[in-house]
């Protein structure tokens, strides 16, 4: 059943988070998808965005940024918008600015509005191999990815 559900290895590549923010899901969603506001908050403890354009999440746009660490080292970020559904989903590759990154993988960011009002953000990163996918949880991804959703809480908290 599971090879169904996932084909073609697709769970071996795969790495999910997913947190309840307590927020409604329009607000949630306008957090992740107005560069201006996602980049306010979109980064791991330690770490801050430079952004080289802003824009709005739609299919095609293409949002390049870099991740500065505590000691000035910049970490070059693309991500391509392939899907937005308003309020309930993101596709997006991600992966370093470069044309030919061989180590991209494919994000999809869902939106659930629970009864509570709050909302179940879920992050699914599609690795291109199992190898790609061990390594990137090897230098703390899902750490890192748990300490971003903590920036979007603080933000949300701070300007809902």
């Amino acid at each position: 059943m599971a090879s169904d559900a996932y084909p073609n290895g697709q769970l071996e590549r795969e790495i999910v988070l997913s947190r309840v923010v307590a927020a409604p899901r329009d607000v949630v969603f306008a957090a992740w998808s107005d560069s201006r506001r996602m980049f306010q908050w979109f980064a791991p403890a330690g770490m801050r965005c430079d952004v080289h354009a802003h824009g709005l999440a739609e299919p095609g746009a293409v949002w390049r940024f870099d991740m500065i660490g505590t000691g000035d080292e910049r970490y070059g970020n693309r991500m391509r918008f392939l899907e937005v559904v308003p309020n309930q989903r993101l596709v997006f590759e991600h992966g370093a600015d470069q044309d030919d990154d061989p180590e991209r993988f494919l994000t999809t960011i869902t939106f659930d509005q629970q009864d509570d009002g709050k909302t179940v953000v879920t992050l699914r990163q599609l690795h291109p191999t199992t190898a790609q996918r061990q390594r990137t949880i090897g230098f703390g991804a899902v750490e890192i990815g748990y300490q971003t959703l903590d920036g979007l809480v603080r933000h949300l908290e701070r300007s809902p």
